[in-house]
């Protein structure tokens, strides 16, 4: 009887839980929007147009301690340098997305698909 009822709390948990739990995956289309629209003036296909060392390839988010979504949404929040904060600009979910996607074209040299 207890196996019983504790299959079906999970069946329940499940049946509610799983569509937030899926949609706590980033949104790369929304991420890639959100880089148009706003990062894109100095940083096109993840170069940076200030300081040319400080790009957005795999190796220098690496070097600089930025290779990580938490990392690059901290920034993105907080602005560094001559980078500004988009704390009160941006939602966290467009933050969140805009971090996974500057992740995903990283790790795929910025190149399209």
């Amino acid at each position: 009887m207890i196996n019983l009822f504790i299959g079906l709390l999970v069946a329940v948990f499940a049946l509610f839980l799983g569509p937030q739990m899926a949609s706590a995956e980033p949104d790369l289309a929304l991420g890639a929007k959100v880089f148009q629209a706003k990062c894109v003036g100095c940083h096109l296909n993840g170069r940076n147009t200030l300081v040319a060392a400080k790009n957005l390839s795999l190796a220098a988010l690496h070097e600089y301690h930025v290779d990580t979504p938490e990392l690059i949404q901290a920034q993105v929040r907080n602005g560094k340098g001559a980078m500004p904060a988009f704390a009160k600009i941006l939602k966290p979910e467009e933050i969140e997305a805009v971090a996974a996607y500057v992740l995903d074209r990283a790790e795929h040299n910025w190149s399209r698909g």
